[in-house]
């Protein structure tokens, strides 16, 4: 047995089904091993090697298992990185496999020489090592797998190309060997007494109670649900927390933050008390000010705690093992207008976006398309967003709901994760359908190359169904607005306009399900052809640009007021629409059709 034998066959005694990666010689001795080892673990072979570290990232995080990704030395490794940075900052359990050159060659300026120790240290920070000898394995490789699921984060094993070649020999019962074994021990923290009880104290203290939730929550959401019932709390959800609670239960805001909504501003805007679970969200502007509420903590990483809002109490643990502690100390409130306002605030949301959805846009406006897709969601989907103005739709217009779990780049914020997240989400669960939103930018950077990884594959998986969205409007949307929004300037078409790509003939061509929508009643019924698909499915909704992710605080008399200083001319912004930029600026207060023309006329 060789070394690359061996560590094939420790992953699988770690119950590792499938390695996402992309060939090169400074792998050449684990690919010779995978043909002795009758592919096994699977070797998924993506069209790059980012691609293949998404497509970890998207399975770690479907399947709450590790991910692994492997890739040859030099450019191999450096291109896994964005993946693994994607990873690490999302808190996602990845092991990347990565070679080198030859030990002889080390130091000698050869070519794909790449110091991997240093270049890695920091998105590995946790553990990253460099297999130099047999008998480091298998301590080298259980403790990387160890580390990245205990920590949540991304270890590396780097093995130079000769060393995989080498006859695999076990460490011995001798000075200086450090024997191994498998297995992850389970626990699950529990924050000390007395903390519980001041916790306690501040959440029975509270009259407006508001509750945010991140993906830490996501084990424990019927300790959730009491512990609302309890203190008659609303709850808003970060994006990475959009699956922990079905956003059909009443008192559920939807998303906060940027892309969130506007009844989870208004119930951080006016709570006295805050209750954060498993969530680090970083936009502070978006939580209650310092001196409005007093705020408890619940997370499982003592270095996540004390973040973000100037907590009174800071609760160390496991969120649903935490919440079964604390529930008894809380006392059940009996004044449930507070959470009869928020409820009453969630279902006037629900009816703006439905009439935002109806807005007529030239041809199609996005938020129609996404909104028409929350109806037809089979409880049991996949979602994935990729960044961009879609991950505003997918925020907003999809109701989480029955067994639906939905992911993005969350604090990364990345473009390209759309596609290969559903991928690996596929093989994490090949009997569930799966669905990305993407943009047309993410979808040219790097999603019509994954597509060939969708064809090559798509016959294995027990529901074929795979759609991807591309909201084709010809324009790095998100980018567009942020340079209106924030720095008061006109789209730079430069940067900013995108070539047109025929998307659904290129899924046509390689063997997929192609659809072309260039007409807002043609929306549905591609959403329903898709779902009943027997392969993958690409749709193209050719979208409106014009139309803008409005903040959840947006004020709507504000934004009239300033759609008539535009029209009347009394401001500079005339002339960014006088200059051909195409926005076309909307009055969204709901039921109204006034639009400003490109020549800044009304019609």
């Amino acid at each position: 047995m060789k070394v690359s034998d061996y560590i094939l066959q420790r992953l699988q005694e770690w119950g590792v089904e499938h390695v996402f990666g992309y060939a090169g010689d400074g792998i050449n001795g684990l690919l010779a091993a995978w043909g002795r080892a009758e592919n096994k673990p699977q070797f998924i072979q993506a069209r790059h090697e980012e691609m293949a570290a998404f497509e970890a990232v998207g399975y770690a995080k479907f399947s709450g298992r590790v991910g692994v990704c492997a890739a040859t030395s030099g450019p191999g490794a450096i291109h896994l990185l964005n993946g693994l940075y994607d990873a690490k900052l999302d808190h996602v359990p990845v092991v990347a496999i990565v070679g080198q050159t030859n030990r002889s060659a080390m130091g000698g300026s050869y070519q794909q020489e790449v110091d991997l120790l240093s270049l890695y240290k920091d998105v590995a920070s946790e553990y990253c090592e460099m297999v130099t000898v047999p008998e480091q394995l298998p301590n080298v490789l259980d403790r990387a797998m160890r580390t990245a699921y205990a920590k949540r984060t991304v270890t590396a094993v780097i093995v130079p190309a000769d060393v995989q070649d080498l006859p695999y020999e076990a460490p011995t019962h001798a000075f200086k060997m450090v024997p191994s074994s498998l297995g992850l021990p389970r626990y699950a923290p529990i924050p000390d007494e007395d903390e519980l009880r001041r916790a306690a104290e501040v959440l029975n203290a509270g009259e407006k109670v508001a509750i945010l939730v991140g993906q830490g929550a996501r084990k424990a959401r019927p300790q959730v649900e009491q512990l609302v019932d309890l203190l008659g709390a609303g709850v808003a959800k970060a994006l990475l927390g959009k699956d922990v609670l079905p956003d059909t239960l009443p008192y559920v805001t939807g998303s906060i933050g940027l892309l969130g909504t506007r009844p989870s501003y208004e119930l951080m805007r006016d709570c006295d008390t805050l209750l954060t679970i498993g969530s680090s969200f970083p936009y502070t502007q978006f939580l209650p000010d310092f001196d409005q509420a007093r705020a408890v903590q619940i997370d499982i990483d003592p270095f996540m705690v004390g973040l973000r809002y100037p907590f009174e109490v800071n609760l160390v643990g496991d969120a649903a093992k935490t919440l079964d502690a604390l529930l008894p100390l809380l006392e059940r409130k009996t004044d449930r207008s507070w959470q009869e306002t928020v409820v009453k605030n969630a279902a006037r949301w629900w009816e703006v976006m439905e009439r935002r959805a109806e807005l007529e846009a030239d041809p199609i406006n996005p938020e129609h398309v996404v909104h028409a897709l929350d109806a037809l969601l089979p409880d049991n989907v996949m979602l994935s967003s990729d960044s961009g103005s879609a991950a505003n739709w997918y925020a907003r217009h999809l109701r989480m709901r029955g067994e639906m779990r939905g992911s993005l780049s969350g604090n990364l914020a990345t473009m390209g994760p759309g596609v290969p997240y559903a991928i690996g989400a596929k093989f994490a669960h090949p009997d569930r359908p799966a669905i990305a939103i993407v943009g047309d930018g993410a979808m040219q950077m790097n999603g019509l190359a994954e597509l060939i990884t969708a064809a090559k594959y798509w016959r294995e998986w027990e529901d074929p169904r795979l759609i991807v969205a591309v909201l084709n409007n010809r324009d790095l949307n998100q980018v567009t607005w942020e340079l209106r929004a924030m720095e008061g300037a006109p789209q730079f078409l430069p940067s900013q306009e995108l070539p047109d790509v025929p998307y659904a003939r290129i899924a046509e061509n390689f063997g997929l399900l192609g659809i072309s929508v260039d007409k807002p009643d043609q929306v549905e019924a591609a959403w329903r052809q898709a779902l009943a698909a027997d392969r993958p499915c690409l749709i193209e909704f050719r979208t409106d640009p014009a139309v803008p992710p409005i903040p959840p605080h947006a004020d709507w008399a504000q934004m009239k007021a300033t759609a008539s200083s535009v029209l009347h001319g009394d401001s500079d912004r005339t002339g960014m629409i006088r200059q051909g930029v195409k926005a076309k600026i909307q009055e969204f207060l709901p039921g109204s059709g006034k639009r400003v023309d490109d020549a800044g006329g009304e019609k």
